[in-house]
């Protein structure tokens, strides 16, 4: 059974603003919830091929984790591939709306070994942290 979620928000900021902030892992730690560092190859915002390394707590561990861009469409969308803490593929989504900016942060991925027998508490808890860094997002672009 996979993991398949897709919190969304409205951030009144254009979409420019948005993916300025949203797509330079500088910002990481100033949103997203659970990151204790975040440490990209090469400074400045996402590129495809990019690759971040974070250290991350989640279900009570910690760990380490890197993903990669594998797909960019400037002010638009980023594409990451995850591996830990289990294979994923996170897509932050950018639209225009009559408020500001759609943001959507749409994750997707196969839970194996240890965390397959919990998918659906899994995909609570993904649920429940993105939404939680979008609140976090919108909250700091709106100041």
């Amino acid at each position: 059974m996979p993991v398949e979620v897709s919190p969304h928000v409205v951030v009144r900021r254009t979409r420019a603003e948005v993916a300025a902030y949203m797509f330079d892992p500088a910002h990481d730690l100033e949103w997203t919830g659970g990151i204790t560092a975040s440490r990209p190859a090469q400074p400045g915002p996402l590129r495809t091929g990019a690759q971040v390394e974070r250290t991350a707590r989640f279900l009570g561990r910690s760990f380490t984790y890197g993903y990669v861009v594998t797909a960019l469409d400037p002010d638009r969308m980023v594409e990451l591939a995850v591996e830990r803490p289990f294979p994923m593929t996170i897509r932050y989504e950018l639209a225009d709306h009559p408020d500001g900016t759609l943001v959507t942060i749409h994750a997707s991925g196969e839970p194996g070994r240890f965390f397959r027998w919990a998918t659906p508490l899994l995909a609570r808890q993904v649920h429940a942290s993105i939404a939680a860094d979008l609140g976090r997002l919108r909250a700091r672009l709106e100041r």
